[in-house]
């Protein structure tokens, strides 16, 4: 059974297979000691799972299960998922298969 509890109230609940991600902040600085300025930032590919939806809807008429869960940190294709911006946070929402690997 999916769940929509997090940590973090939020008032986006996902639907389907879907889910709510909020990325980690990009890195300061290269692992040589470099500062990066702003704009030379790459937007992180991985992030932490808010919200997950309720599944989706199998031939047999059954819900699948989540592989991943709410809390899990995880890395994501680069352009997956589309941006949402709610009460002044960045969040990404986007289909499970979108999710290329849980970290840890």
């Amino acid at each position: 059974m999916a769940t929509t509890k997090s940590k973090k109230k939020t008032a986006i609940r996902p639907l389907g297979d879907r889910v709510l991600v909020q990325r980690v902040e990009a890195e300061d600085m290269t692992a040589g000691g470099i500062l990066l300025p702003e704009s030379a930032k790459e937007k992180p590919k991985e992030g932490l799972i808010v919200s997950i939806g309720s599944g989706r809807t199998l031939d047999n008429g059954d819900m699948s299960t989540f592989s991943v869960s709410v809390g899990d940190r995880v890395l994501f294709t680069a352009y997956g998922g589309t941006e949402v911006k709610f009460n002044g946070e960045d969040y990404l929402i986007m289909r499970e298969e979108d999710i290329l690997g849980v970290i840890g």
